[in-house]
């Protein structure tokens, strides 16, 4: 479908960046919302700021947006539930991630925290777009990169970047399957215009399986540096992390993320594949991928 009014919330992450861009090459006229005011021109894209907590439930009008994009955390939705229902919406396509099964057991309670947000982030959209008409469609891609901005293989750039190799523990084949934010932004329109199916989840996965050094092996070859991987025993790692986590970048990582390096994270797209004509690229790299070493 083209020329068709279109809302994105969360324009300005990497994956709102990518749906911006996809957008204008099919001649939508997007309304992008951010929770910083932007200053950018194109005539198919209208920057709004967000309007503050006290301000979304207001009785007002504004233009028939009928199609919308969620890309920001799925648990903030429900905060502009009201705001979205003065846009009188048909549709929605929201993000929410694999990690509401992965990280569903995981002994570190932040990434136990984040799988029980994404999990009720689902149900409450479930609920209020069932009670109020509007079609849903909840997407979960597995791991994403792309354009340096991600925070999956950005973050391995950046510690080869400055360190000139890779810790990994033990043999590190566990199995993934990277996402290109370019291939997630193509499902996310491919759905949104899906409308012989609505109200139901997908996960959606990149087009090749390879374990955790193969995908480090690649950021490698990618950087055109020489492959340093080096295998670290469980508890220098864990003592390791300690003073890792001293430094801004890093204070995110944990044991957990050490010892999915050995556990399969693999998903089945096929669903996706057959309802929503999804196909993705293979794990590659290409120079829009790598961040700068100033990022």
């Amino acid at each position: 479908m083209k020329n068709q009014p279109i809302g994105i919330i969360g324009a300005t992450s990497m994956v709102g960046q990518c749906l911006i861009q996809q957008g204008i090459a099919q001649n939508h006229h997007i309304s992008a919302f951010s929770r910083q005011l932007i200053n950018q021109n194109h005539p198919n894209v209208n920057w709004q700021q967000l309007p503050a907590l006290s301000k979304r439930a207001i009785n007002h009008k504004n233009k028939t947006i009928p199609y919308w994009i969620y890309a920001a955390p799925i648990w903030t939705l429900p905060d502009y539930f009201d705001f979205l229902l003065t846009f009188m919406l048909k549709r929605i396509v929201v993000l929410s991630s694999t990690s509401r099964f992965t990280k569903k057991k995981s002994s570190d309670l932040n990434e136990q925290a984040i799988s029980q947000k994404l999990v009720d982030g689902e149900k409450l959209l479930e609920s209020w777009a069932n009670s109020h008409a509007i079609e849903w469609i909840v997407l979960r891609p597995t791991l994403i990169y792309g354009y340096g901005r991600d925070k999956n293989v950005a973050e391995i750039v950046h510690f080869i970047q400055r360190y000139g190799f890779f810790p990994v523990l033990g043999n590190a084949n566990g199995l993934r399957q990277p996402i290109h934010g370019d291939d997630v932004c193509a499902a996310c329109f491919s759905a949104l215009w899906a409308d012989h199916i609505s109200n139901r989840a997908y996960d959606i996965t990149g087009g090749e399986t390879l374990s955790y050094r193969q995908m480090v092996e690649r950021v490698f070859a990618a950087l055109k540096r020489t492959q340093r991987i080096i295998t670290i025993p469980y508890w220098i790692f864990r003592a390791a992390t300690l003073l890792i986590n001293l430094f801004p970048r890093y204070k995110h990582w944990n044991m957990m993320m050490a010892t999915r390096m050995n556990q399969n994270l693999v998903f089945d797209s096929l669903e996706a594949k057959r309802d929503l004509n999804f196909s993705a690229r293979p794990f590659r790299l290409e120079t829009k991928d790598l961040p700068s070493q100033n990022q």
